[in-house]
């Protein structure tokens, strides 16, 4: 039990050496700990900026562009069938999703070989499929330059904390607090990153589905133009 009560009482007063602990309450808050991981804590804080509006952004485009009508591909085939071409051209052109941007380009080509109705489209899924990734590439970059930073921020506040060590001499209780404050850069470095990887493979598995519903509706729409007109 003593011995307990001496390793609590080591623990407060090396809480009380941390220099994130800048008014000495024993307790350190979440802005203290920020400003102790210093100016590399600007570059971590930017680039979670950067994550949180993309991959916002990019939930609210995949989201608009996942919405489209159950019916669709049956009011586009009744039109084809029918002959009514016009009338399938105005409701896919005047449907804002990629489905139906692929499905009008389908339509455009309609007299055409088959091949080069199928090449057209999958040329416009291209790019769909292109605007859908769209800032992509910043989460990826997210994910892995943010954890870089954070162990750099911990190596330089190494080097500064025994540099600190070598001119005032040692002390266990400032060394402890010192190495404490200087993980927290590569903490939130690893923090952001796994957040931004997290986010990065979910909207993939968004614009996968996506993806697929495109494929679908062409080769729906193929398999549309084999049939006999009424």
């Amino acid at each position: 039990m003593i011995d307990l009560l001496q390793i609590a009482e080591n623990v407060t007063q090396v809480v009380k050496h941390v220099a994130a602990d800048r008014n000495g309450d024993g307790h350190i808050s979440f802005g203290e700990l920020i400003m102790a991981g210093g100016w590399l804590m600007i570059p971590i804080g930017i680039m979670l900026a950067l994550a949180v509006y993309f991959f916002a952004e990019r939930v609210l485009a995949i989201k608009a562009a996942s919405k489209i009508d159950d019916n669709f591909m049956n009011i586009i085939r009744d039109n084809i069938v029918s002959g009514n071409i016009s009338a399938a051209r105005s409701f896919a052109k005047n449907t804002n999703n990629p489905v139906a941007r692929v499905v009008d380009k389908g339509i455009q080509r309609i007299g055409k070989p088959i091949d080069s109705i199928e090449k057209s489209m999958e040329n416009v899924a291209t790019l769909e499929m292109y605007k859908l990734e769209k800032n992509l590439g910043v989460l990826s970059i997210v994910a892995k330059a943010a954890p870089i930073f954070g162990f750099v921020g911990t190596l330089v506040g190494m080097m500064q904390l025994f540099s600190g060590i070598k001119d005032s001499g040692f002390d266990l209780g400032d060394l402890a607090g010192g190495i404490y404050t200087k993980l927290i850069t590569s903490i939130t470095g690893l923090m952001i990153g796994l957040a931004a990887y997290f986010a990065y493979n979910y909207l993939n598995t968004k614009i996968d589905k996506v993806a697929n519903r495109m494929e679908a509706a062409s080769s729906d729409f193929l398999d549309i133009l084999q049939e006999p007109t009424r």
